[in-house]
């Protein structure tokens, strides 16, 4: 069974397939050429938590990939009557379902739902722990504009503490060769940074410093605690990114955001619109690789042909 939970636990020549997978199927679905289709297939869309970008990205993949789709929130299932999550997986399960998309606000739901689906299971999203499609998303953005991700410097600036793509980015992009650097506050870096493929910049100045990518966070206040953050304004003072901070930077720097986009607060409007912004592409290429996602987990699947059904020749009954 294979599933797409990690990044971290991915090696680096399956990382490099699912990229050239999501650029195989940009140029067929651009070009309006043959689609590989998955066929008999229907696919679990489960979001415990608001999506818009990845929600919709992945209903666009499974359609050009020819694959059916169920959409389930928690508030619209018997989880708000108090079912358990797995459960709910076992149920989903046996209503015959192929395989699972799955955001969840804790860390580690999709390995449970892994555990006790019996199917395919992608990660979109799970507490502070991984978002291994974004990752691969802002990847074939990068490559595109720069080629290869061997040797650049790339800076994550922001709320690194509770940023699931923060963590997936600097996990994939160390394992394909980058320089990674976390940017911000003290109080917006994890505690265990030790733990992590990247350097500690607390001065956006000396962090984004001759950047190759600057990837801004998104400030996440339905995970912070009161007071961990003085204000949204003394942040933006500090740590945000606009024409004056990104001097700093190459001067053919890519300036990224995962979204939603809190303009005048990570990025300004002039940055988030201009020459140097990835933003929309990112959006764009999400569609992309979680078309190569699926394609991934299902592949591993053989569709057994039907048995040809036998032919009745004239004057002889076929079965009963």
């Amino acid at each position: 069974m294979r599933h797409l939970i990690t990044i971290r636990s991915l090696e680096v020549e399956h990382i490099q397939e699912l990229l050239d997978l999501g650029a195989d199927f940009k140029e067929r679905v651009i070009a309006n050429k043959n689609v590989p289709k998955i066929a008999n297939r229907v696919l679990g869309l489960l979001f415990f938590e608001n999506s818009t970008r990845t929600r919709v990205s992945f209903e666009q993949a499974a359609y050009y990939l020819g694959i059916k789709t169920a959409n389930f929130s928690s508030h619209g299932s018997s989880m708000s009557k108090g079912e358990t999550l797995k459960d709910t997986i076992l149920t989903l399960r046996h209503e015959r379902l192929n395989g699972l998309v799955m955001r969840h606000q804790m860390s580690g739901a999709p390995h449970l739902a892994a555990r006790f689906f019996g199917g395919p299971v992608v990660n979109a999203g799970d507490g502070q722990h991984e978002h291994p499609t974004q990752a691969l998303g802002d990847a074939m953005t990068i490559l595109e504009r720069k080629g290869s991700l061997q040797g650049l410097r790339v800076a994550i600036v922001g709320d690194v503490k509770h940023s699931r793509v923060a963590r997936s980015n600097a996990w994939l992009l160390n394992k394909m060769g980058a320089e990674v650097r976390f940017v911000g506050p003290r109080n917006l870096i994890p505690i265990n940074t030790a733990n992590l493929p990247g350097e500690v910049f607390y001065d956006l100045q000396a962090g984004i410093q001759d950047a190759d990518v600057v990837m801004c966070l998104r400030l996440q206040k339905e995970r912070m605690s009161d007071g961990l953050l003085s204000s949204s304004s003394e942040y933006a003072a500090m740590y945000q990114v606009n024409r004056d901070t990104l001097k700093w930077a190459s001067p053919d720097c890519m300036v990224m955001h995962p979204g939603p986009l809190n303009r005048g607060i990570e990025v300004d409007d002039v940055v988030a619109d201009g020459a140097h912004s990835a933003i929309n592409n990112q959006v764009e290429n999400g569609v992309f690789v979680r078309m190569a996602a699926l394609y991934w987990v299902f592949n591993e699947l053989e569709i057994p042909e039907k048995p040809a059904k036998p032919v009745a020749k004239k004057g002889v009954k076929v079965g009963r």
